[in-house]
Parts: C-alpha cells; sequence; structure tokens
C-alpha cells in the first residue's frame, strides 16, 4: 500500500509523493517560547514525532524543521511582568522546553531556526511584497498584508472573505486601508525590542516569520507543513499568502493538522482551571505512559485528556513491556516466520493508512498474544520485533526491569531475599510459607514471576 496522507488543503487522503524521491523537507510550526509547554504541545510535537519516525522508517531522509517563535507580544510582555529582557526569558523557557521533550523521548529537528535569526530574511519579504502591491506602508510605520489582492485567500480554512468582513474590524491605532489586512511589520513601541528596518525601528508580525523561515531551510515549495489544530486559520493561511505572492511558486504541498486535546470533554483553558504543563502531568505519570497515551489516538483526531484515559494507557503499556520482561532483545529477528511477515505487514499498513496509530497499537498487541504463547528462547526474535515496531511510536525504549520496577519504595535487596527465601522453602517443600512470601509482597505492590530461568519481579 503506497502512504496516503489527508491533506488538509485538498481536504481528501492523497497518495504522497515527494518532490525529490527519498527525501522530505517538513516544516512544523513550534513554541512561542514565553512559559512551560502544556499539553496541548505535547499531542501535536508527540504527533509529528511519530510522523518523522515513521517516515525516516520506511526509508525517507527526512529534513525536518520546527521553529521557535522568540520575539512575539506576549513574550515581550512576559518578560516586562519579570523584569527580566526577553533573550533571557526566551533561552530559559527553550531549556525548559528541551528538557520536556527529551523527557516525552521527542526526537530533536533536524534544525530549530528562531525568528529573530531571520529579521534580514524577513525584511527582505516584506519589501517584495511591496514591491509587487501585496503590502504596503502605513504611516505609522507599520506595514500590512492586501488580503484582497490574493486570489487563493481561504483555500486552506475554507474562509470566504465576505464572512471574515462582517467579523472584522480595524482599531483606532492601526492605518489598515481594509479591515482584512494583516500586519508583516510592526512599529516599535517605546522599550519594545526592536530592529532597523526601511519603515523605521520595529519588529516582525507573527506570521511573516513562518513564511522567511520555512522557505530559507528548506526552499519556495517543499513537501509537508504540519502545526496545530489552531494555525490553520490565521497563521497558516496568511503563510500562504504571503509566500506564494513573494515568491510566486506553490508553497507547501501536503498540509497536516494535529487533532485538539480536551479535558474531560473540554476545550484546556486557564480560565476554566484545566490548564496542565507537560511538567505537571509528569509529576503523576512516567514520560513514557504520556507518550503511549497521546499515541493511542490518531494524529488528527481530537484527544479527550483524563485519568481514566492516563491510567488505560498506562496498563496497556505495562503489558506490552511485560511481554518482552526477560527476552533477550537482542535477537535476530527471523524475517521468513509467518508472524513477522504478516505483522510487519499490518503494521505498515496502518501506518501507511495517514498514520493510524490505533490500529498500528492494535496489530502490537495481536503481537504480545503471539509472543505470550512461545517458551523461553522462542520468544526472543518476537519480542525483539515488538521493541523495533514500538520505537517508531516512541515506546518500549526502556530497559524492561527498570521499567516494571518503577514507584517501587521497597529496597531491592529486600524482595531479592525473600525470592530466596521462597525458593529455600519450596526446596524444602514447605510451600505454605511460599505462597505467604508470594502473597505478602503481593500485598505490598511486588509480583513475583516464576520461568525457567528462576524467578523475577515487576510492580504491581
Amino acid at each position: 500500500m503506497a502512504l496516503q496522507i489527508y491533506n488538509t488543503l485538498s481536504r481528501q487522503k492523497e497518495e504522497f509523493k515527494p518532490l525529490q524521491p527519498g527525501k522530505i523537507g517538513m516544516y512544523v510550526c513550534g513554541m512561542t517560547v514565553y512559559d512551560f509547554c502544556h499539553m496541548g504541545h505535547a499531542r501535536v510535537m508527540v504527533s509529528f514525532d511519530v510522523i518523522v519516525r515513521y517516515l525516516r522508517h520506511k526509508g525517507f531522509d527526512v529534513n525536518y524543521i520546527r521553529n521557535i517563535t522568540d520575539i512575539d507580544d506576549k513574550i515581550i510582555q512576559r518578560a516586562a511582568e519579570n523584569g527580566e529582557p526577553f533573550e533571557q526569558l526566551v533561552d530559559r523557557m527553550v531549556d525548559a522546553m528541551n528538557e520536556d521533550f527529551a523527557k516525552l523521548n521527542i526526537l530533536t529537528p533536524n534544525s530549530e531556526p528562531r525568528a529573530t535569526q531571520h529579521i534580514d530574511g524577513i525584511i527582505k519579504m516584506v519589501e517584495t511584497l511591496i514591491e509587487k502591491g501585496f503590502a504596503y506602508a502605513a504611516k505609522n510605520g507599520d506595514v500590512y498584508y492586501r488580503v484582497r489582492k490574493f486570489d487563493g485567500y481561504g483555500k486552506l480554512s475554507g474562509k470566504i472573505l465576505e464572512e471574515l468582513e462582517s467579523g472584522a474590524r480595524i482599531a483606532v491605532e492601526e492605518e489598515k486601508e481594509d479591515p482584512l489586512d494583516f500586519v508583516l511589520w510592526k512599529s516599535a513601541k517605546p522599550e519594545e525590542p526592536s530592529w532597523d528596518s526601511p519603515w523605521g525601528q520595529g519588529r516582525p508580525g507573527w506570521h511573516i516569520e513562518c513564511s522567511v523561515m520555512s522557505t530559507c531551510c528548506l526552499g519556495n515549495n517543499f513537501d509537508i507543513h504540519g502545526g496545530g489544530p489552531d494555525l490553520k486559520f490565521p497563521h497558516h493561511e496568511n503563510e500562504i499568502a504571503q509566500s506564494e505572492a513573494a515568491t510566486g511558486e506553490h508553497y507547501a504541498n501536503t498540509w497536516m493538522h494535529a487533532g485538539a486535546l480536551r479535558i474531560d470533554g473540554e476545550k484546556m483553558s486557564k480560565s476554566l482551571g484545566n490548564f496542565f504543563t507537560i511538567r505537571d502531568i509528569l509529576e503523576k505519570y512516567d514520560a513514557e505512559v504520556i507518550r503511549f497515551f497521546l499515541s493511542s489516538v490518531q494524529y488528527r483526531s481530537a484527544i479527550n485528556y483524563s485519568e481514566d484515559g492516563l491510567k488505560d494507557a498506562e496498563a496497556k503499556l505495562d503489558r506490552l513491556y511485560n511481554a518482552i520482561h526477560g527476552c533477550d532483545l537482542s535477537a535476530v529477528i527471523d524475517e521468513q516466520d509467518a508472524v513477522v511477515q504478516d505483522t510487519r505487514e499490518r503494521f505498515e499498513a496502518a501506518m501507511d493508512d495517514d498514520f493510524n496509530t490505533p490500529k498500528a497499537i492494535a496489530v502490537l498487541f495481536d503481537l504480545v498474544n503471539e509472543i505470550n504463547k512461545k517458551e523461553g528462547a522462542e520468544k526472543n526474535p518476537l519480542a525483539a520485533l515488538l521493541v523495533e515496531l514500538s520505537s517508531i511510536l516512541g515506546c518500549l525504549q526502556s530497559d524492561p526491569d527498570n521499567y516494571l520496577q518503577r514507584g517501587v519504595t521497597l529496597d531491592d535487596a529486600y524482595i531479592q531475599g525473600k525470592i530466596q527465601e521462597r525458593a529455600q522453602a519450596k526446596k524444602d517443600k514447605d510451600f505454605a510459607l511460599a505462597d505467604k512470601i508470594r502473597e505478602d509482597l503481593d500485598a505490598q505492590g511486588i509480583i513475583l514471576q516464576d520461568s525457567r530461568e528462576g524467578t523475577t519481579w515487576v510492580k504491581k
């Protein structure tokens, strides 16, 4: 089956064909770094991380670009509230973001450009848009984009200009020709960060930043542009208008948008008191559990965050780890084995169908059933396959012993001592004592697992 991707631009699944055979240029809108990343960010970043992992699994050379917005109104306001330079706030929040993403096993992109590193390119693109009549400089030093000048405006989001016009307004301080026009360059207010430009001191608008960073890193036309559900309009719509007007070329071929994260059925919001940072959730759940939970729903579907959902993900991940516990994960996978061939075929068919992770996960649990039918060393090749395929989801990357024994307060030496005591009791045919030791450990959250190789333990 050829890889099919749902293209937001065409509103249908399409067979994916990269511009250059074997190579993919992919740009995903990253963080605006004024605060800690929240679970909605984790949803988007884990989704695209799985997509990149699978594309590379299929042999594509993926040039993955994920930008950082390091200058905007929120950053300026937060830095002022903190009484610190905006650069200091940005660096601190980028470090925190990288720490959170590393815990979630999110791969580092090939390049992570920052908006302030591309001021010259932004000014150049704005100048080009003015020269072509798509933009104009207002008397107050702002530069605006003429939305009605671009014939294709609304093609990504499906927005109609007449509908947008009815809800548009012009603020008192703005000097727009049309309420629909949006800012490309903002004139500097007193004590704000600013850069020299042909229109005076100022800073870039948000939308133009991504147009410049994406085309700088990937060229005027590239394969995939992705982002969160709230970016389709106006951000990505404005990116298309700016980029295609400036370059005269088609911008991104495939547009992908991750689904929203909801909290117990409601949109995550600070005002509703249901706003959780990644760090909040990491205090309660293992990072791999969070990642598995976020991958359990297809990337473009909305996902409902709940305690029950996380507990269910934890139980399922435990089952995967239990299947490989005690196995030799370096074993050679027999590619001629019927189970291996069937598993690979069905897993890849699921992922080729617009990265359908729920179906792919179901295939993994079918493989668990096959592993559990085997004895001893017969398990090893299938266990190695389970780890390989799970790695595409970013899971089963921990040592099984460490994972299954996480959060245990009992000392390992104490548990091992009880295991030895039980073994001696069985040797002495004191089965009542052996059973009591097992029951006592069970009551303390420890499950003993007997095999031909001996007894091991996992967290209950």
